[in-house]
């Protein structure tokens, strides 16, 4: 199939044919987002199952066997040691996201996939046989170091790789592999929950190898990106694999508008001060707004905390569970949506009709919520008429998410970068990421 495509940040198409090979290098790639979204599913989870909190966390689990009648339900959570346990991996994330930065401009994207994956496996490890709570700390610190690598290497990658025509939809598929580590996590959680023995909470964390060892492993199958390569002197091998994953052995106009771009970024001695200046001034307001808007969405607050929060408004263990797989199916469908519609109904009109969408919802469920459970958070008896419908006014924000903000968060970002900027800039896209998260 044939097309034409451009390098990210370039307005020119170049020849090129949509190829097996293309397609099942942007489909391993994709999968560098596993760990992302299996991070996000199973921390809540796992904070909501008993033997868990009562290891790590007995003040939690006290206040939950508490008299419901003085028991401010709103704070069940409320514990600075729990919230350390949460934050560190999105501190730890937004330092190495500069460092990914160097890594994938001086040795490669690859690599950076392949180091993510490491760092993300021995922080899973840690967290699976942890005994203390400062391990537990340590291991969610390792596991943000390879998410942060991930993170800002896995979206590039997927730019430079896929044909302009489809790079949308390929680019998508960083988003669409989070969705799925978020509904595998849920579902391993609901099971691992109902076994005997309260060491469920372990397999749920160190399950996270799994994703951890697909991106380690997939990137040593990868080849590495033509801007990479000519960035580190590798023209040869550039052509070689610009002509492989193109589909074409004319590849003479495109390979040298990148030869050209990196002379131009081998000019800049400051990429971060080179941010600054004029010229680049609107992709760094981009860098920075979409990102911050995609997480001032809420979508991990529903995301991560989905069981403890159905649990909090008055659902029981198993129920809390069974939605939150739920929000976690609809995630997954709903950016499989995007995928078909990205390059067919536009950018911005996802970005417009994704944010009406979600506010509507969010309105309504404040209100729904609100109505309910007063000031003291105290549901008292939740009919199931009214939980089913919080449910499905969260499952349609959750899909108005999925199929603008979330993927459109990773993809616009970093194809508008252009190469002497495109590593610096996707360090400050993810970082901004991370922010609010903390």
């Amino acid at each position: 199939m044939a097309g034409g495509v451009p390098g990210p940040g370039s307005g020119k198409e170049y020849q090129s044919n949509l190829t097996p090979y293309v397609i099942v290098t942007c489909a391993i790639a994709s999968m560098g987002g596993l760990i992302f979204g299996y991070d996000i599913g199973i921390s809540g989870g796992v904070m909501s199952m008993e033997s868990f909190l009562k290891k790590f966390f007995p003040s939690v689990y006290r206040k939950q066997k508490a008299d419901v009648s003085t028991t401010q339900f709103y704070c069940l959570f409320d514990s600075v040691t729990l919230q350390l346990f949460t934050s560190s991996l999105y501190l730890a994330a937004f330092f190495s996201s500069f460092a990914a930065s160097t890594v994938s401009t001086k040795l490669g994207r690859k690599f950076s996939m392949l180091l993510g994956g490491v760092l993300f496996c021995a922080g899973a490890l840690l967290n699976g046989f942890s005994q203390a709570v400062w391990m537990l700390i340590v291991g969610r610190l390792f596991l943000g170091f390879g998410i942060g690598f991930a993170n800002h290497s896995v979206p590039l990658y997927l730019s430079e790789i896929a044909p302009y025509k489809y790079r949308g939809a390929f680019n998508i598929g960083f988003q669409l592999s989070i969705t799925i580590g978020i509904l595998v996590a849920n579902v391993l959680n609901y099971c691992f929950a109902k076994m005997k023995g309260g060491w469920g909470w372990r397999l749920s964390l160190g399950g996270a190898v799994v994703p951890a060892l697909i991106i380690a492993l997939g990137s040593l199958l990868l080849p590495e990106t033509p801007n990479s390569l000519i960035e580190r002197g590798k023209k040869n091998d550039a052509r070689v694999t610009l002509q492989r994953i193109r589909g074409v052995l004319n590849v003479d106009q495109e390979f040298h508008m990148l030869v050209s771009a990196s002379e131009a970024s081998r000019r800049v001695e400051h990429p971060w001060q080179n941010l600054l200046h004029r010229d680049y001034k609107p992709h760094l307001a981009m860098a920075i707004a979409i990102p911050f808007f995609q997480q001032l969405a809420g979508i991990n607050a529903i995301m991560f905390y989905a069981p403890i929060l159905f649990k909090t408004i008055g659902f029981e263990a198993d129920a809390s569970l069974i939605s939150a797989v739920v929000t976690g199916g609809v995630n997954v469908l709903a950016t499989a949506v995007s995928i078909y519609g990205v390059d067919k109904w536009g950018r911005r009109f996802l970005f417009l009709e994704g944010g009406i969408q979600m506010l509507i919802c969010l309105i309504a469920v404040a209100i729904c919520i609100g109505v309910k459970f007063g000031a003291d958070g105290n549901p008292e008896e939740l009919p199931k008429w009214y939980a089913i419908v919080v449910v499905a006014f969260i499952c349609v924000y959750v899909a108005g998410f999925a199929w603008s903000w979330g993927p459109l968060g990773w993809l616009v970002p970093s194809e508008i970068f252009p190469l002497e900027i495109r590593s610096a800039a996707q360090s400050v896209n993810v970082s901004v990421n991370m922010i609010p998260l903390l």
